[in-house]
């Protein structure tokens, strides 16, 4: 799996005119699913993401995991995040996941977040969906894992 996680002040989530998902400061995570992905990846990327370090501790160092200062975590699906961009000038989306797979592990990775972590917000997977985001710093990471990274 993928996530591009981003510190944010504040992020949200529009689809049409409805706010369905909206954090003050914390992570905002694009989630991309490739099509040998399984449920323990989405376990072990949710695990690093809660506990990446990228906020300022006393010292201004990043050293602390959003989990250690209480932030929101904003999780969206992010089809095009699987794409094969190393050639030609137009992606190629022949390693991202089947959308119903795909969606299958999202809502997995989204139902074990609940289970681990209190302040959890969601994109819709397959809407159309507005992010709208203040990234803080900015501070932006991609992240990617199998079971065993």
């Amino acid at each position: 799996m993928i996530a591009l996680l981003q510190r944010v002040t504040a992020a949200q989530v529009t689809v049409g005119h409805e706010v369905i998902g909206a954090i003050g400061p914390g992570l905002l995570v694009l989630v991309g699913v490739e099509q040998h992905d399984t449920e323990q990846h989405g376990a072990r990327l949710l695990e690093r993401l809660l506990d990446y370090r990228v906020f300022a501790d006393a010292a201004g160092k990043m050293n602390l995991s959003v989990r250690d200062v209480n932030g929101g975590v904003l999780l969206v699906p992010q089809f095009t995040l699987a794409a094969d961009t190393r050639k030609g000038l137009r992606p190629s989306f022949t390693p991202a996941a089947p959308p119903p797979l795909a969606s299958h592990l999202f809502d997995h990775l989204v139902q074990h977040a609940h289970h681990l972590y209190p302040t959890i917000a969601t994109g819709r997977f397959g809407a159309d969906m507005q992010v709208a985001l203040t990234n803080d710093g900015p501070v932006t990471f991609l992240l990617r894992t199998d079971a065993h990274t």
